[in-house]
């Protein structure tokens, strides 16, 4: 056994003051989860008197209830919708996570149709081509709530409709491989996301409620003159009767739940066996992670004292601890898991290159997914280390991420910057799973160092040009990159744009890579004759 040691101070003013600042940055990411919810739900009065259930209502009606749940994305479109942080609303209109419905974990996605009647939010389309890439590569089953206006057309893109072809590619391909695609069309699913309905292998439509037609009557008019109402164009009676479209006739929202609960409970699926593994729990409290991070990242922290708060019984076998020492590699267990973890203490320099290369071969070698925890600066520069060949050893760290075949799972705990995101399995590096704690920062480099690198061509290009350069204007300059590489960094930003699959309070990371590991798992280990054939519909 090889027990880390507790190096941490709770009583120190150093650990409050980065657990206050955790905090807060909890507080602030709660609250724009709850706003969410909140303009939603808004439209309760209205839903509930047209016999409707809301979408979170949907949700957790067709979730097993008390099994866990991970949502994702919560913060997608964050100030993309308004600029005004006070009134931005995030989640990109989907409501979207991985769960269990009738013992079969599986990816849900919901419209979130509380909000602008579902039609997709800044960030909705990314969201959801993730959520959907998460489900193919993990193997699981697809369950779809759709209620959906579309489009907003006062936004169109002519990008957003040629890359929204991905949406129902993907629903094509997920039913190719054999992953299920069950849909509940609750309300409109219109014009192109008529194919979302389309597209599925079982398909639930509410009497009265449905409506899936290529062209609504307005359109219907204007390009043919024809006259029809909602429920002749494409009523679910209509669909359930004569197109052929809808498989199941609902009553209402809680009978289609019922019908889709039904169908998951059904199918010839495995489900996990529930049997408990037996492991020990960490040595230290994890609410002591709230006071590791400082958050200024310019300030050191010791990533052992992360890993001794979320692997079993705090046991670390470190590999080569006096190599590299600034970057950490070693194998653990989580819940009774196994995972090897590489994190940072420092830059990354040719020996913690070569380290990382190295132990990423041997998780290759056994299977084992690898766990990153994001703490780094980037690759060590200077002639000492440019001569070290530190180009090449971090071409091979960034090398052996790209074909590593394990589950590689990323968590931004403090910076990452530079080519240390890459070598660090950065969300371009498509990690199984990627998620942030809240003070994390992501860039090219820090804006300070931005700014004095452009002040440095700026005045060495003057000096050529035989010109001064003014002091005030160089100050400006500086002052406008900082701003820009700042307002982009955090989590706040990055996860706005799905740079991440969500924002998780520290204090949940074990029980979060507990289910992501078990999610990899069991994907990787579903036989290949299984997911060969799709439904075929009449």
């Amino acid at each position: 056994m090889s027990i880390l040691e507790n190096t941490i101070s709770p009583g120190s003013a150093a650990y409050h003051a980065n657990r206050d600042g955790m905090l807060g940055l909890i507080d602030r990411m709660r609250a724009l989860e709850e706003r969410t919810r909140a303009a939603s739900a808004a439209a309760k009065d209205r839903f509930h008197k047209r016999g409707q259930l809301l979408p979170r209502e949907r949700v957790a009606l067709v979730l097993d209830p008390g099994a866990p749940f991970i949502e994702l994305s919560t913060l997608a479109g964050y100030m993309f919708d308004v600029p005004d942080p006070n009134k931005s609303v995030p989640g990109g209109g989907v409501i979207a996570g991985i769960g269990f419905v009738s013992g079969i974990r599986c990816m849900v996605s919901a419209s979130d149709s509380g909000i602008d009647a579902g039609a997709l939010q800044p960030f909705g389309l990314d969201k959801t081509l993730r959520v959907q890439e998460l489900a193919l590569e993990n193997k699981l089953p697809y369950v779809q709530l759709v209620e959906s206006a579309g489009a907003n057309l006062l936004r169109y893109r002519v990008e957003d409709f040629v890359r929204g072809g991905n949406i129902f590619r993907n629903l094509a391909r997920l039913s190719a491989a054999g992953l299920p695609v069950v849909t509940v069309t609750h309300g409109s699913s219109t014009a192109g996301g008529a194919y979302q309905t389309g597209l599925s292998d079982y398909i639930v439509m509410v009497r009265g409620r449905t409506r899936a037609f290529l062209a609504g009557p307005p359109l219907l008019k204007a390009a043919t003159g024809e006259i029809a109402t909602e429920e002749e164009l494409g009523g679910a009676e209509m669909h359930t009767q004569v197109s052929g479209l809808g498989d199941y006739l609902a009553e209402d929202d809680r009978d289609a739940l019922r019908i889709a609960r039904e169908i998951m409970a059904a199918l010839e699926w495995e489900r996990p066996d529930g049997a408990a593994p037996q492991f020990k729990p960490p040595r230290y409290d994890q609410d002591e992670l709230l006071g590791i991070m400082p958050m200024d990242h310019k300030r050191p922290v010791d990533m052992k004292q992360v890993i001794a708060r979320i692997i079993d019984d705090s046991d670390f076998t470190e590999m080569a601890p006096n190599y590299g020492p600034a970057t950490v590699c070693g194998h653990a267990r989580i819940e009774g898991q196994a995972i090897g973890i590489i994190t940072n203490n420092g830059p990354l320099d040719p020996a913690g290159a070569n380290k990382a290369t190295h132990f990423i071969q041997a998780c290759c070698q056994t299977r084992t997914p690898i766990l990153y925890l994001n703490n780094t600066t980037g690759y060590m520069v200077g002639k000492a280390y440019e001569e070290a060949g530190m180009i090449k050893h971090g071409s091979k760290m960034i090398q052996a991420v790209t074909s590593a075949p394990v589950p590689q799972i990323t968590i931004y705990c403090g910076a990452s910057f530079g080519a240390g995101n890459y070598g660090m399995c950065g969300r371009g590096f498509h990690p199984r799973f990627c998620f942030s704690w809240p003070n994390a920062k992501t860039a090219v480099m820090g804006g300070e160092q931005a700014a004095e690198t452009m002040a440095i061509v700026t005045e060495a290009a003057a000096a050529r040009r035989g010109k001064p350069i003014e002091k005030d204007k160089l100050d400006a300059m500086k002052a406008q990159i900082v701003g820009v590489f700042d307002g982009q960094m955090d989590v706040f930003s990055t996860s706005a744009r799905v740079l991440d699959d969500g924002v998780i309070d520290p204090r949940d990371t074990r029980a979060v890579l507990s289910e992501v590991l078990a999610i990899c798992r069991e994907g990787d280990a579903r036989t290949p004759q299984r997911m060969q054939f799709s439904v075929a519909r009449p």
